[in-house]
């Protein structure tokens, strides 16, 4: 059966399995029948963990749709310069952009110096292909919908790699055995793998570093909550408040503006509006597993703990507290104000909590860590006073007499908020 494989006895005893020669046959046979698979960038991806938190393709949100981009702006290169700084865009006082930027208030956009040419065109390919989900009416049955699972696939194929390379090993050792027989020399009988000392060490290596890796990224984990989405007591949509009806994030949390808490609105506060609205003939919504809401049902739960008879319009009743379920979730030895984020540096609530406007159920978008914070700190650039773009900033930053003048003679064409000390350990730690 070998002869018949290989040609001949002569051809298999001058043939060195050993040499570098076999492993690249071996090699070329293993790309030619497993060719490698080339992904292309995932605008998607891209898309949300960059763009989302203040762009949406199709509607404005804090900054403008992005569907169209391209049509709007024909100059590739210049687009991609936008993106990645846009306060150098400005500075050559291009007409479109500079229009933009004070129709958008003057609030300049983040900055994203790291992403590369095929990152920034998938992620205008995505917004430019982009259609808008289906809406469903009040008659519309809707299936279910299952997350596809490709782990099974992945272990079927490492399998098959690991069954092949294991073949591929045998036949290689019996070959060698073979061609070891008809040159004369010594067979050693061999070790079996359970007692081989080499084989033993390198699995204990293997598990070590295993369980070393597992080990470490759960203890780097420990109390962060990302995507923890916890179901509520009353199913709160900020979808429709926020999102369909453009309420104002600092009309119910208004702490965030004064304060270091944001704080969860009083029920007085929910029924300045539900004392009139009581009944929701919107589209209907539905539970991240798929389970349809009443939104009627939910505004008779925040009756109930108001005490509030909507037939009367009076309070009849002792009201009760909702057990709000608490998200995020920082440790005690971190000092986070809101007010210093969102007055004074004008950070939107979207950048740390996503977008907060399509969220049915709240879940916590970020890991909240320190990495994730310091990294945001220096790449946020603050509201400085620039007068070469003509804005007048935050009066608060103009104790920084340093950065002014460089700003004013072209060193610097922002500042972050690492410069002004937002990577100290003290302004976080106390």
């Amino acid at each position: 059966m070998l002869r018949y494989i290989f040609g001949s006895s002569i051809y298999m005893s001058q043939l060195k399995l050993s040499s570098p020669l076999f492993f690249k046959q071996v090699g070329f046979v293993f790309f030619l029948f497993f060719p490698p698979i080339i992904y292309a960038q995932d605008g998607k991806s891209l898309f949300e963990s960059n763009c989302a938190q203040c762009h949406n393709p199709i509607k404005v949100v804090i900054g403008p749709a992005l569907k169209g981009i391209t049509e709007r702006i024909t100059d590739k290169k210049l687009l991609r310069e936008w993106i990645r700084n846009n306060q150098k865009v400005l500075a050559t006082g291009d007409k479109y952009f500079t229009n933009l930027f004070e129709q958008y208030g003057k609030t300049p956009m983040n900055t994203f110096p790291g992403l590369s040419d095929p990152e920034i065109d998938a992620i205008i390919k995505y917004v430019d292909d982009y259609a808008a989900p289906f809406a469903a009416s009040n008659n519309t049955v809707l299936p279910s919908v299952s997350l596809r699972d490709n782990s099974l696939q992945y272990g079927i194929i490492t399998f098959i790699f690991a069954v092949f390379m294991l073949g591929l090993l045998i036949i290689n050792k019996n070959l060698k055995k073979l061609v070891d027989e008809k040159d004369g020399e010594k067979i050693y009988k061999p070790i079996p793998f359970y007692r081989n000392k080499i084989y033993i060490s390198f699995a204990v290596l293997i598990l070590c570093i295993l369980c070393g890796y597992y080990l470490v990224i759960a203890g780097i984990g420990l109390g962060r909550n990302k995507n923890y989405q916890p179901e509520q007591p009353i199913f709160f949509s900020h979808k429709i408040h926020a999102g369909l009806n453009q309420i104002s994030c600092l009309l119910c949390h208004g702490n965030a503006w004064e304060g270091k808490q944001a704080s969860i609105p009083s029920l007085n506060m929910c029924m300045n509006c539900h004392a009139a609205i009581n009944e929701y003939k919107g589209e209907r919504l539905f539970r991240e597993n798929n389970v349809r809401v009443d939104p009627n049902e939910e505004i008779q739960k925040l009756y109930a703990h108001t005490g509030y008879d909507p037939k009367t319009g009076k309070y009849t009743k002792l009201s009760s507290p909702v057990e709000w379920i608490k998200i995020h979730n920082l440790p005690d030895h971190v000092f986070f104000s809101h007010a210093q984020h969102v007055r004074a540096g004008k950070v939107q609530c979207q950048t740390c909590h996503g977008p907060i406007q399509e969220m049915d159920e709240v879940k916590q978008f970020a890991d909240l860590s320190m990495g994730w914070c310091i990294n945001c700190h220096r790449t946020t650039k603050v509201d400085f006073a620039n007068s070469v773009t003509g804005n007048a900033g935050n009066k608060f930053y103009s104790i920084y007499k340093k950065f002014s003048g460089e700003l004013k003679s072209g060193k610097i064409d922002s500042v972050t908020v690492e410069q002004i000390g937002g990577t100290e350990c003290q302004k976080c730690h106390y």
